[in-house]
């Protein structure tokens, strides 16, 4: 079984509650019934709660689906590519560092509390080897520790499968208690300001060993589930 991931940017003439809606419903029930094993839509749409922004591509958002195999995929890039502006899609391996302990919601319905979604470029100065390295064995327990995440995916980009994909070789979802938006000291796990300080000492010290801010993407989006896992 393969994931496939797919970000996409909606026309600018359709507004982003217009452009979900078609996702979940109409395209959302066209890419089931092409026998997709699981399907998720992630939008940085008008629900989202608020919270860091910073980007220069602008995605509004993505689709992830499990297949048998990505060979097949061309129906599945016609069901997106005829509602999408823009289409970028990669092979991806998922690892979950941290199992969200809450029920899942409702089929369609959004994902509780804070979803950011980050879109990594590898720093010119690190290796492949060592980039992920950094990334993905050293820095998931530095993240888990230093801020109040109940939900953490770490999406490596294997390869793009369509032309012109930006060069991104990984997308990471995090989840938070929606007030962890306005309170740095729920964010970062800290009962005094003196914590607080070093929690995000360390956590930004992490993060300068893998990430180019230079070509880093972060929103707050919306994640919604239309097939689980059985």
């Amino acid at each position: 079984m393969e994931k496939l991931i797919y970000v996409v940017w909606k026309p600018d003439d359709v507004a982003v509650e217009g452009f979900r809606e078609e996702l979940l419903s109409r395209t959302g029930a066209a890419l089931l019934g092409l026998g997709v094993r699981a399907l998720s839509v992630t939008l940085a749409d008008e629900r989202a709660v608020p919270g860091l922004r910073i980007t220069r591509l602008s995605p509004t958002g993505f689709i992830s689906l499990w297949v048998d195999t990505a060979l097949d995929r061309a129906p599945i890039e016609a069901a997106l590519g005829g509602v999408s502006a823009r289409l970028a899609g990669y092979l991806a391996l998922e690892s979950v560092p941290l199992v969200s302990p809450h029920p899942a919601p409702p089929t369609g319905e959004r994902l509780p509390g804070l979803y950011t979604v980050a879109f990594l470029q590898k720093p010119d100065s690190l290796t492949y080897a060592e980039w992920l390295e950094r990334w993905q064995l050293q820095h998931p327990r530095v993240a888990i520790e230093t801020q109040r995440t109940f939900l953490y995916i770490q999406n490596v980009l294997v390869r793009a499968v369509t032309a012109d994909a930006p060069p991104w070789v990984a997308i990471v979802e995090e989840a938070f208690p929606a007030a962890a938006a306005a309170d740095p000291m729920v964010f970062y796990r800290a009962s005094s300001p003196e914590m607080l300080a070093a929690q995000q000492r360390r956590m930004m010290q992490s993060c300068e060993r893998f990430i180019d801010f230079a070509r880093f993407e972060t929103q707050p989006m919306s994640a919604y589930v239309l097939k689980a896992f059985a």
